[in-house]
């Protein structure tokens, strides 16, 4: 009989997952999976269940949550040499960016039916200093909205909060002067905001980078240089238009290492987000871990 961990969060978008539980411990044990489910309450718990089994022989490592969830499961797994156990993927959270990438349904049967047919394929994770991501890893304007928002606010409002929030931040903020190193060589500009993408999207707002691959080797690196209030109007409709990547206020290219440094100690904004939990201060050093894990798909 195979084995097999489903770890949930039962605080994770609409907190409807345990009530599909039965029907998922149905489909698997059919399939002749014997599962062990747990469940997180507290920081720290994860990685603890995380050791507690590496030494059991499990054929899969299932986590239903959004992409902080799976961060910290995959980031888990990596620290206590488990990569080479495929991770099986139940989006119920918020935000699931990387599930949406991935072309994995929300429907919970459906999942399972994925992780039953067993396919399975490589994915890239990035390193941000000693922090994992497996989606992205953020700085500036609006990277940690989901660092700040209250847990109840954004139970009421769901995706909607994360943007309301957002629009909080504007007032105030200053663009941050940043030093960015890559193989392509040295930009030093005031940016607003940076996302170093492994899929294509963040936020719930999919296709920043409609070219994106999880398993190139390489991240897709985009910086906003813009005026805030006056380039948003012309920005947001070359977004629409799908030219945005050429506009001038807009940095981007692809590598598979990235340092970015903040030129202004003092500001505020020097934290990073790293797949919606915090991660390290700047100066930030980000690396590509080519086909780190395996993910089940259809």
């Amino acid at each position: 009989m195979k084995k097999l961990s489903l770890i949930y969060n039962p605080n994770s978008g609409s907190k409807n997952f345990k009530y599909e539980l039965d029907g998922c411990l149905e489909l698997f044990s059919k399939a002749g999976y014997e599962v062990n489910i747990f469940r997180t309450c507290r920081f720290g718990d994860i990685e603890q269940h995380i050791i507690n089994i590496k030494d059991d022989n499990y054929d899969a490592v299932c986590v239903s949550g959004g992409d902080g969830t799976i961060n910290v499961v995959v980031s888990s797994m990596l620290r206590h040499d488990m990569g080479h156990i495929p991770v099986g993927l139940f989006p119920s959270g918020t935000a699931n960016d990387f599930a949406s990438f991935m072309n994995i349904p929300s429907d919970s049967a459906e999942c399972c039916k994925i992780i039953i047919d067993g396919h399975t394929m490589p994915v890239d994770v990035g390193m941000a200093n000693d922090k994992y991501f497996i989606n992205v890893c953020a700085g500036g304007l609006f990277s940690n909205v989901s660092m700040d928002i209250d847990k109840h606010f954004k139970d009421a409002f769901g995706k909607l909060g994360y943007y309301i929030k957002g629009i909080e931040q504007l007032n105030g903020f200053k663009p941050i002067p940043m030093r960015i190193t890559a193989e392509g060589g040295i930009i030093e500009d005031n940016i607003n905001l940076f996302l170093v993408l492994n899929s294509s999207g963040t936020g719930g707002i999919g296709r920043l980078v409609p070219n994106a691959s999880v398993n190139d080797g390489k991240f897709d690196f985009l910086g906003l240089r813009n005026d805030l209030i006056k380039d948003t109007p012309k920005l947001l409709l070359s977004f629409i238009k799908g030219e945005y990547l050429d506009d001038e206020s807009v940095i981007y290219f692809r590598a598979d290492r990235i340092k970015i440094e903040n030129l202004d100690p003092d500001n505020r904004f020097s934290v990073t987000d790293c797949d919606g939990e915090m991660g390290p201060e700047m100066p930030v050093e980000i690396k590509n871990i080519h086909n780190a894990v395996r993910v089940f798909v259809k």
